[in-house]
């Protein structure tokens, strides 16, 4: 009887997006990981713009079978990514629309508003439950996926530290690989 190995692996595509907290002296970044076919955000890390934020940024999906990541050509991503698997280029346009509508519905990512954030847990818990709940299972991305239909079920949730069960929308969704 022959067997086939099936291996799901992702390409991921990471960018930053800058916001503040009280005043411009103090900016807060948020990082995040997104997978390039399905606009699906893998991970998220709020924090400064170094080294060490997109680190942990990293170690979160150490676990993960990533195949590429796609960048634009700031330092911190030559640093830290394997050069066998860092593409720079204009493949990061889905990111940077998302980043686009991050601006556009969250006031506090505006420079001119008055809805700016005062406190860093505040404004990183705003953020990651925005996230968390238009580009994690829910959105204009999520729904393409779940709805689609297709052989092949992909279960998200324990890629997120969920149990198999935690997610019960995701227990079995569409993925095209």
């Amino acid at each position: 009887m022959a067997w086939l190995e099936v291996i799901i692996a992702y390409d991921a595509v990471a960018d930053e997006l800058w916001s503040y907290v009280g005043s411009k002296l103090n900016p807060r970044w948020t990082w995040y990981l997104m997978e390039k076919k399905s606009g699906l955000v893998i991970v998220f890390q709020h924090g400064r713009r170094t080294d060490e934020t997109f680190a942990v940024l990293l170690n979160k999906v150490k676990h993960l079978p990533i195949n590429y990541y796609y960048t634009d050509d700031w330092g911190v991503y030559h640093r830290l990514l394997d050069p066998a698997l860092h593409i720079i280029g204009k493949n990061t346009w889905k990111i940077e629309r998302k980043n686009l509508n991050l601006r556009t519905h969250l006031k506090r990512f505006n420079r001119k508003t008055i809805c700016f954030s005062k406190n860093e847990q505040i404004h990183d818990n705003v953020i990651g439950m925005y996230l968390s709940t238009y580009y994690f299972k829910h959105g204009k991305f999520a729904n393409a996926i779940t709805n689609s239909s297709s052989i092949n079920h992909f279960n998200p949730a324990p890629f997120f530290g969920c149990s198999k069960n935690a997610v019960s929308k995701w227990e079995t969704i569409d993925y095209h690989g």
